[in-house]
């Protein structure tokens, strides 16, 4: 199977099903681009930020701009089990999208995979199929996969999030 299309099919089926956790997800990515079994972690390239492309950025801003207004609500348990389904499907609709559409150098590609699998792992938390790290602890891990995103990919223009309790 393609490089790419093997990496669509995995992600889609571990962010659609929760069959795959994201840990395996990100072991797998890294026994791939590395041929060994240690799992493969966050790092700039040659102490410079990743490149990104349009696709990448502009998905990234979506994921970002629908949790940042959920943030007040959720840490307060505003949210409603219905709010949480459709925030998850709005953000795996954006991996798709990230994952189909973004066209990174294999190096980059690697590391991108490590920030989109915590996001996925956060999503199957924020839709209730992840008890363990649950709802909160979901929007823990997105947030901070979007922090590791800006401080290790290279996106012009991007806002961190302002948490305001």
């Amino acid at each position: 199977m393609h490089y790419r299309n093997r990496t669509l099919f995995t992600l889609l089926f571990a962010g659609m099903l929760s069959l795959t956790t994201a840990q395996t997800l990100a072991e797998q990515d890294a026994h791939h681009h590395h041929g060994g079994g240690a799992a493969a972690k966050l790092s700039l390239h040659n102490g410079a930020k990743w490149k990104t492309d349009a696709t990448l950025r502009q998905g990234m801003e979506h994921i970002r701009n629908l949790l940042e207004p959920q943030l007040t609500a959720i840490h307060n348990d505003k949210l409603k089990p219905m709010q949480y389904g459709v925030l998850t499907k709005k953000i795996n609709a954006e991996l798709s999208a990230i994952v189909t559409g973004c066209k990174l150098d294999k190096e980059a590609d690697a590391m991108l995979h490590l920030v989109l699998a915590d996001i996925i792992e956060g999503t199957d938390g924020l839709g209730g199929k992840n008890k363990q790290l649950g709802r909160h602890g979901g929007t823990v891990k997105i947030y901070q996969a979007l922090e590791n995103y800006n401080t290790y990919f290279d996106h012009p223009g991007w806002r961190p999030i302002t948490h305001v309790e």
